[in-house]
């Protein structure tokens, strides 16, 4: 395996396994809806991340990053989607076998990477550092290799989800692992609402 290979996949491991928007709302649909269930909001992460990628990568996403008022929008607009998330999950019922709650698909999950400034960070600085505006195999092969070990992190917050939800079958504990997370969502929402846009 190439060197090249190797710190791209060490770069989306760290990348990818840290908490975020993203990792949050996978646990939390785990728990609530099972595993199966972060399958289609995994897969559009990915997919709406590796467009992302490719399109500063080859010269489109220039026009959004160069843009503070854009990219200002951008931040505002995420964060508050992912309070309105943390908010729906704090008050959801705290019941795993009552009625099915709403739970983010295939298309929030592509949408959310590109409204999540933490996404626009790991596009950007994995863009420069890895010089892939070159194009070519150069960018093919990050995109492989990224997306494989980025897809299974993301997976991997899922399936923990999964797994503890065996601890939180009391409704009591539902309850406040809903809270928890609702609450983590909505504090990441107001720190991304804040931040310097123009830093991103």
């Amino acid at each position: 395996m190439s060197a090249f290979a190797i710190a791209t996949m060490l770069y989306a491991f760290t990348m990818s396994i840290t908490p975020g928007p993203t990792n949050i709302l996978m646990m939390t649909t785990g728990v609530n809806h099972g595993f199966k269930s972060t399958v289609a909001f995994a897969t559009g992460a990915a997919f709406g991340f590796s467009a992302m990628v490719i399109s500063v990568a080859l010269g489109f996403g220039v026009m959004l990053t160069e843009n503070i008022m854009v990219m200002r929008i951008f931040g505002y607009v995420g964060a508050a989607l992912i309070a309105y998330m943390g908010l729906k999950i704090a008050l959801s019922r705290a019941d795993l076998h009552g009625e099915k709650k709403e739970k983010p698909g295939f298309i929030f999950g592509a949408v959310l990477q590109w409204l999540n400034p933490k996404s626009w960070i790991a596009c950007l600085a994995g863009v420069s550092a890895f010089n892939l505006a070159v194009g070519g195999s150069r960018l093919a092969l990050y995109m492989s290799v990224y997306t494989v070990v980025g897809y299974l992190c993301v997976l991997s917050w899922g399936l923990a989800g999964a797994k503890i939800s065996h601890f939180l079958r009391v409704q009591r504990n539902l309850r406040i692992f809903n809270y928890v997370m609702g609450g983590s969502l909505i504090i990441v929402a107001l720190y991304l609402a804040v931040m310097d846009k123009s830093s991103i």
